[in-house]
């Protein structure tokens, strides 16, 4: 599928990439751009939702460097929708961390510093103020 600005290499499939394989669990972070989150060995794994299907469905992310752009949905009870299962939500430091590294992250291509300006999508929308509303 070809996307407004197409990222290094073919998307891959999600259940490639599940960062932790002991099962650690996907943690909602209340923001519904970068709605989960895991700490793996240190390293925060957070996904963000784009705009699809302008964009690739997600993008992923370890500690605010671009993993790979993800086509499919991500192994999630749920998938897009999905509340985190049983995992507990981040606690008010770790949101304020993860959201941290995030900053400016927001839209579609901001990772290779050429944000999406929103034209056929809301990639304009997504600016830090509101992924820092998204909090429930």
């Amino acid at each position: 599928m070809a996307h407004e600005r197409p990222a290094p290499g073919p998307a891959v499939p999600a259940r490639h990439l599940r960062p932790a394989a002991d099962g650690t669990p996907w943690r909602p972070t209340g923001s519904g751009v970068f709605p989960h989150a895991e700490l793996v060995d240190g390293t925060w794994w957070v996904p963000r939702l784009d705009d699809f299907p302008e964009h690739p469905l997600h993008t992923l992310f370890a500690d605010g460097r671009r993993v790979a752009d993800l086509d499919d949905d991500l192994p999630l009870r749920g998938g897009r929708e999905a509340e985190g299962g049983t995992a507990p939500a981040l606690t008010a430091a770790e949101r304020t961390a993860v959201l941290g590294l995030m900053a400016v992250l927001g839209p579609y291509g901001a990772e290779y510093g050429t944000p999406c300006p929103g034209d056929w999508c809301t990639c304009e929308l997504l600016t830090d103020a509101y992924v820092l509303g998204e909090a429930g």
